[in-house]
């Protein structure tokens, strides 16, 4: 039997303190005022001194109010029921469909045991050319997108959450504006993803805990997918939120700030949710694609530099496009080599001819002399960029590499571009 406490200790802005024995970090109460009930989780403790995160806020909340420990964290109901369904930060449905209470979990369990993963082997196609070509996203992978607001890293995820070769997706936005919400959900429902995806969507005028909320249980209910057989896809957007969500409680908590006054645990929060991808030996898996704004794109602000630690590389997108240089898949090499025999070399020849076509632009327009090779390169860029680099093209792995030798062909002949003959001999694209 939970005690029920009478007296909160202190209300500081949506944060409860209450005196209490036996309780545990997470643990979700209940608090019962003159409006209501409200839900509240443990988020520090302190001896008895025991600090609550309110869901709904701290308004209307008196000192004399009750407030009863429940003996469990936030659970989530894992069921086939879930696809094709909304819902909001703590797992309720906010597309009016009905409560979905079976088979409940428990939510931000602990990562995978290593001694359960295998190593990453299979490719995940995305049907997006500088993903599947040039740094190919590999099933348990974990990466960012680092981007900054006002570039399409939403429009991207949709891109990915349509196309991806994948059995479940899984979209949780954190701190997304009522606008983007409502694209997301118009894009997956008209282009008919949405019966294959969950959306677990905190807007920016939700209380903020529920944004904490939203990775967890997306990642909850991932594991429990993977656990039964699926191959899961877990988009989120956009992670600055999340981490920013964090330091505004760890002010309102007076924790003694880190860096640019985030919490000290910033990096052990953020691996808690990227180490839950795993790739679990006889069934399914989890891959995770998680939006990173940065501040003034800045990649040393706090929240891309402790991420940079965690993952297994980045996309970086820039520009509207995903910038080659600054993207990189480090699990690529393990699929590579089992697509398609030209693929290593076609994408390693493109890059360097591609920053030869940089470094070109660069040199006209400080009005160096332009020569016959230099116009090859500029020629090949403006392809290289019109037909595989734009984020709206969207072509499967085999087409695009065949996309890949048509722009060689079209700049150069095959003794310029350095590949091997027997590869010219298989795949430079013959004159009709």
């Amino acid at each position: 039997m939970r005690r029920v406490y009478t007296r909160i200790h202190d209300i500081l802005g949506n944060v409860i303190t209450v005196r209490a024995h036996d309780v545990f970090y997470g643990e979700l109460a209940e608090v019962s005022t003159s409006g209501g009930k409200s839900l509240a989780q443990v988020i520090r403790l302190d001896r008895d001194l025991v600090s609550l995160q309110v869901f709904a806020g701290s308004r209307g909340i008196s000192t004399g109010d009750e407030l009863r420990f429940l003996g469990h964290p936030m659970r989530v109901a894992f069921s086939e029921d879930l696809l094709g369904r909304i819902f909001d930060g703590r797992g309720l449905p906010r597309d009016n469909g009905p409560y979905i209470t079976e088979q409940l979990v428990d939510v931000g369990g602990p990562p995978v045991n290593p001694s359960k993963r295998i190593i990453p082997r299979n490719m995940i196609r995305t049907g997006v050319p500088m993903i599947d070509v040039f740094n190919s996203l590999v099933e348990s992978q974990k990466l960012p997108i680092f981007s900054v607001p006002g570039e399409p890293y939403n429009e991207l995820l949709a891109r990915i959450a349509i196309q991806s070769e994948v059995d479940i997706t899984i979209l949780g936005g954190i701190g997304v504006k009522y606008d983007e919400y409502l694209f997301f959900r118009k894009t997956l429902e008209d282009r008919g993803a949405l019966s294959h995806s969950i959306f677990f969507v905190h807007t920016a005028s939700d209380p903020i805990v529920e944004g904490l909320m939203v990775p967890d249980i997306a990642l909850t209910v991932a594991e429990q997918f993977a656990l039964h057989g699926k191959r899961v896809l877990v988009l989120l957007t956009d992670m600055a939120n999340f981490a920013d969500a964090l330091k505004e409680i760890a002010i309102t908590m007076d924790q003694v700030p880190s860096n640019r006054g985030y919490p000290g645990d910033l990096y052990s929060q953020l691996a808690r949710r990227y180490e839950k991808a795993v790739d679990f030996e006889e069934a399914g898996s989890i891959t995770i694609l998680a939006v990173s704004t940065m501040p003034g794109d800045d990649i040393t602000h706090p929240i891309p530099d402790n991420t940079g630690y965690i993952t297994e590389g980045q996309f970086y997108l820039r520009g509207g496009r995903i910038d080659p240089f600054g993207s990189l898949s480090r699990l690529k090499q393990f699929v590579n080599k089992d697509t398609r025999d030209d693929h290593r070399s076609l994408m390693d020849t493109m890059i360097q001819l591609y920053a030869a076509y940089r470094e070109t632009e660069e040199k006209r327009t400080m009005g160096f002399r332009v020569t016959p090779w230099d116009q090859k390169l500029m020629k090949y860029g403006k392809l290289f960029e019109e037909r595989l680099m734009d984020l709206s093209v969207h072509m499967p792995l085999e087409e695009a590499l065949d996309e890949g030798w048509r722009i060689l062909g079209e700049c150069f002949t095959p003794e310029e571009i350095g590949i091997r003959t027997e590869l010219i001999k298989a795949f430079w694209p013959r004159e009709d």
